[in-house]
Order: C-alpha cells, then structure tokens, then sequence
C-alpha cells in the first residue's frame, strides 16, 4: 500500500466484520451465481430459475438472504418479481470478479457465465482454471514464479 492509501489499524479493525459479513454473502456458490445473473441484467425469479436450473426452495432461500443483506431489490410488476443488485459495493465486487475471473467487466459480458474463460492480464500471473462440479466455475490466480 502507497501512503496515501494506507488505513489505520483502528479503522480497519472497526470495518473489518462488516467487510466480513458482507464478502460472506459471495462464498456461496448458488448465491454467487444469482448475483451473476442479477447483475447482467434485472431477472424474474422464472428467468433465474431457467438460466441457472436451480429448484424453487433453494433459490427462494438464497434470493432471501440476498435481500436480506440489501444485495439485491425487487420491484413487482403484475404477479412477477423482478430483481436487481442494490447495492453499489456488490455491483463493484461483480465487475472485479467478471474482470479477474471471466476475462471480462460486467458491461462487456455476451456470452453465457455457465462456461467463463479466465484470462490474466497482468504482469506475473498464471491462471488456473479449477471446477467445483455444480459450483461456480472461476479460475484461480497465483503470482508467476
């Protein structure tokens, strides 16, 4: 960290749940794929369902927590549900993971997240792609030796 944006360990120790809780809301596969889908584009609960195959009770369960933590917003329209990301920190966190991990930001994403390509453009980093069975299917980046 340059001095200008180094933080005091007060500070950081004052932010640090809060920055906890929040990341924690990614490390679920299932709800990290419905923020996938969320961000691309607002979804009714039967289009998240179509895209990403998952069954009714669990995608109620997730999409709960997910307003739950103010991640995302619904707005009704006739007997549909739509929902959408909330949060500016959230969409800001879905850009970095679609740059790191899918070779592209949120704005340029055309084709499907089911089969993302990982692609380092950094100096000194090599990608692994890794997969998790049903889990989301990132790469993982380790500095170049």
């Amino acid at each position: 960290m340059t001095e200008r944006t180094r933080v005091s360990l007060a500070t950081l120790t004052e932010k640090a749940p809060e920055a906890a809780e929040f990341m924690r809301q990614f490390s679920n596969a299932n709800r990290l794929m419905l923020l996938c889908q969320i961000a691309q584009q607002e979804s009714s609960v039967s289009d998240i369902q179509e895209a990403l195959g998952m069954k009714q009770p669990a995608l109620s369960q997730q999409l709960a927590e997910l307003r739950q933590s103010g991640l995302v917003k619904t707005r009704r329209a006739s007997r549909q549900i739509y929902y959408s990301i909330a949060d500016g920190r959230a969409e800001a966190v879905m850009n970095l993971l679609f740059q790191l991990f899918c070779g592209a930001g949120l704005a340029s994403v055309v084709a499907s997240i089911e089969t993302p390509t990982a692609v380092a453009d950094e100096p000194g980093l090599q990608v692994h792609p890794t997969s998790q069975g049903d889990a989301a299917h990132f790469a993982r980046i380790e500095p170049a030796e």
